[in-house]
């Protein structure tokens, strides 16, 4: 993530009841104008935009929108022959969206990226070893095979903050939960979280 160079204004979707965590995968058809022009805006550019949770109808996006969101990196889009685009977005950092600008034809915030990082430092084995027993829980009455390939990817995986967004990607479902744990800024509080809610 050190690599990539986070813009200070994106194009944001707002989607009801969407929540991408950093480091998830959101596959997205792109069908309305706006946001055809978003994506064509951001293929040409920077390849980001950012995911806002729309609470109730839209209107104003300060009014509207919940103030923390991902920005995301387009890893592959593909234009229909109706002019309507299929692509994956990989979420990145979380935003909290600062400012909402007017003049375009689609919704567009100044942001403001929020590091992650566990802390304390000399804890971070335990949280991971913790995190790794909760995805054994979340991931018991699933195939064998299904269970190998995320202990494998998990086992990859050094740092509390990375696995906490990946298992909440992956197993938690519910939207109220899911934009809690998005907007929890606490890295630990959001271990403890997980850890209770898929240990026995």
């Amino acid at each position: 993530m050190s690599s990539l160079e986070i813009p200070e204004t994106c194009g944001v979707i707002l989607l009801p009841d969407c929540t991408l965590f950093p480091h998830g995968g959101l596959p997205l058809r792109i069908f309305e104008d706006r946001y055809r022009e978003m994506l064509a805006d951001s293929l040409a550019d920077t390849c980001f935009f950012a995911v806002g949770r729309l609470n109730g109808e839209e209107t104003d996006p300060a009014d509207c929108v919940s103030p923390i969101g991902t920005i995301g990196l387009i890893r592959a889009s593909r234009e229909m022959d109706d002019g309507t685009s299929n692509l994956l977005l990989h979420g990145v950092i979380r935003v909290r969206f600062i400012e909402w600008i007017d003049g375009s034809s689609y919704p567009t915030a100044r942001i403001r990226p929020i590091p992650q990082m566990f802390e304390p430092e000399s804890q971070s084995l335990a949280a991971l070893e913790a995190l790794r027993e909760a995805a054994e829980h979340a991931t018991a009455e699933l195939p064998q095979e299904v269970k190998d390939a995320f202990d494998s990817m998990a086992e990859g995986i050094d740092d509390p903050a990375i696995l906490a967004d990946v298992l909440s990607q992956q197993f938690i479902h519910e939207p109220g939960e899911r934009y809690e744990l998005l907007a929890m800024e606490s890295v630990p509080a959001r271990v403890a979280w997980l850890c209770e809610r898929f240990n026995p």
